[in-house]
């Protein structure tokens, strides 16, 4: 529900409605503009009798709000969220982030190696999975802490901040103390108690859309997150399962302008896990970056063909840095510029 106040509201008037509706345990986010002070009201708004509101004589206007999801909205938070992700920020007109590095650390060399590489190509951010969630239970799980540790080592070597994946709760001290951006992979969207837990942390989310899910529902996950108190949420879309069997997902370009229009929370792409083939993801990465994502997030490997896990869909280093080349002018084109640390 939103509550438009008139623009000469004294404070004291103020306080007392938000008194009011703190009183019927509804969180109040209060949007100020040159010319209207506005309520967001964020709970069970079903017990608010509109009439009633309107009979105060400072309220200009009320409006309920048919969305689910509240701390998301763009109706809340007129302007762009922008998250910092160690000293880059994301969203908004910044610069467009890279993150480049491997499905799976496979250990201190080979991950500092990588690092090397992505820095000199032009990437941002570092990614790369210790804790991996794989569908068969004989399939390589990752290294686990020890992954972790090689990537902090490969920040140390070149400043590029991590991003890795968290699958459960009991390792969030781990991560908030370790990892710069902490990923929810697709199976974990709508685990709803790790949701809550990371909602507690203070580093920021980079939410994947489940396998199946719709907008709406992935929406309703980053709700979860901020409303336990974490407000740094970007969406990343990876890819949906469909009938098409050519490539590994469907790469759903549209939730980019989508999402833009539905909240205020940045959007970075996955075409590496979409279409599971390296030949690929340089195109899917330009039509991201054209449709007016935030951020890609590819996977590189100096030696896919003997990589442990994802080979196929992963670029090597020349070919990654020739992908952050031609982006460069596609993002002009849409008036945008590749980040450049």
């Amino acid at each position: 529900m939103i509550i438009t106040l008139k623009k000469d509201t004294p404070n004291q008037e103020v306080e007392k409605l938000v008194q009011q509706f703190e009183n019927q345990n509804l969180k109040v986010n209060m949007i100020t503009g040159e010319n209207y002070n506005v309520f967001g009201l964020v709970g069970d708004t079903a017990q608010v009798d509109e009439r009633r509101i309107l009979a105060n004589e400072w309220v200009e206007n009320v409006q309920r709000i048919a969305a689910p999801y509240k701390l998301a909205n763009r109706m809340f938070h007129h302007e762009d969220s922008i998250i910092d992700v160690g000293e880059i920020k994301v969203g908004g007109k910044e610069p467009i982030v890279i993150i480049g590095g491997p499905c799976s650390v496979e250990g201190n060399e080979m991950m500092e190696e990588i690092a090397i590489d992505v820095k000199e190509a032009g990437g941002s951010m570092l990614r790369g999975g210790a804790y991996k969630p794989r569908t068969s239970p004989y399939a390589f799980q990752g290294m686990g802490y020890d992954g972790i540790m090689c990537m902090v080592n490969a920040r140390k070597k070149t400043g590029l901040p991590i991003v890795s994946e968290l699958m459960s709760a009991d390792k969030i001290d781990e991560f908030e103390e370790h990892v710069d951006l902490v990923q929810i992979g697709a199976r974990n969207m709508q685990n709803f108690d790790l949701l809550k837990a990371v909602g507690k942390m203070t580093k920021p989310i980079l939410l994947k859309r489940g396998l199946s899910a719709t907008i709406e529902e992935w929406i309703m996950s980053a709700e979860y997150i901020m409303a336990s108190g974490n407000p740094n949420v970007i969406f990343c879309e990876r890819g949906i399962r469909t009938f098409e069997k050519y490539t590994r997902n469907t790469l759903d370009l549209s939730v980019i302008p989508i999402l833009k229009e539905k909240t205020h929370l940045p959007v970075i792409i996955d075409p590496s896990h979409a279409t599971g083939d390296w030949k690929l993801v340089e195109s899917m990465s330009l039509a991201a970056i054209a449709a007016g994502a935030d951020g890609l997030i590819i996977e590189v490997h100096n030696n896919p063909e003997c990589a442990w896990s994802d080979g196929m869909q992963s670029l090597k280093p020349e070919k990654f840095k020739h992908l952050i080349e031609n982006s460069k002018s596609v993002a002009n084109a849409v008036g945008r510029k590749i980040y450049e640390g």
